[in-house]
């Protein structure tokens, strides 16, 4: 299926990977191939997803805060200092003792925690299930339009069309996904 991928699809996945990498991710998930279609977007559907608010920084802080953060967050921090601990403390001298990074989550589960996951910092980042569909969903996309490759533009229509909660989420938050469809569907359009 990739060799039927356009060099925008191509830069799209690529750039997926680099966020999911950014973001510490074990698995690139939908949101990503978002994040990288707005990333290695030209500029027609650059403009196109400005007009709806989808830009790179606005995402890229939206899927930050989706992203897991500490153990212990705002709630648990306000909790502690209701009985007078302060959790910036607590942490600033468990890494000054044991070193940065030791509270850090250790997604992957073997007990790596603050060195990072070697695999996904050098290597590449699987597609988790979610992504995988997005990539068929893309495929169906493109042969439902009767062109011979894929291009970023299938991504996004894939991502409409998944379900994720999460990439759901982060369109939603700014243009309704029908409406985004739409819009794309004028571009091809427009382009064919």
């Amino acid at each position: 299926m990739f060799e039927k991928f356009a060099d925008s699809a191509r830069s799209a996945v690529v750039a997926a990977q680099s966020e999911a990498k950014r973001l510490e991710a074990q698995r690139i998930h939908p949101s990503h191939l978002l994040l990288g279609v707005l990333v290695s977007a030209d500029e027609p559907l650059r403009d196109l997803l400005a007009d709806a608010d989808l830009t790179v920084d606005g995402l890229r802080d939206d899927c930050a805060a989706q992203a897991p953060g500490d153990a212990l967050g705002a709630d648990d921090a306000a909790a502690l200092d209701a009985i007078g601990i302060d959790l910036g403390a607590v942490k600033s001298r468990l890494e000054e003792t044991f070193g940065e990074g030791v509270l850090d989550r250790d997604p992957s589960g073997t007990g790596d925690a603050g060195r990072g996951n070697l695999w996904g910092r050098f290597g590449h980042i699987p597609f988790d299930k979610g992504a995988k569909k997005v990539l068929e969903l893309s495929l169906r996309e493109a042969i439902a339009r009767h062109e011979r490759v894929i291009r970023a533009e299938h991504f996004l229509l894939g991502v409409l069309r998944c379900g994720d909660p999460s990439a759901t989420a982060l369109v939603e938050a700014h243009v309704h996904r029908d409406e985004l469809r739409r819009r794309l569907v004028e571009h091809l359009d427009e382009a064919a």
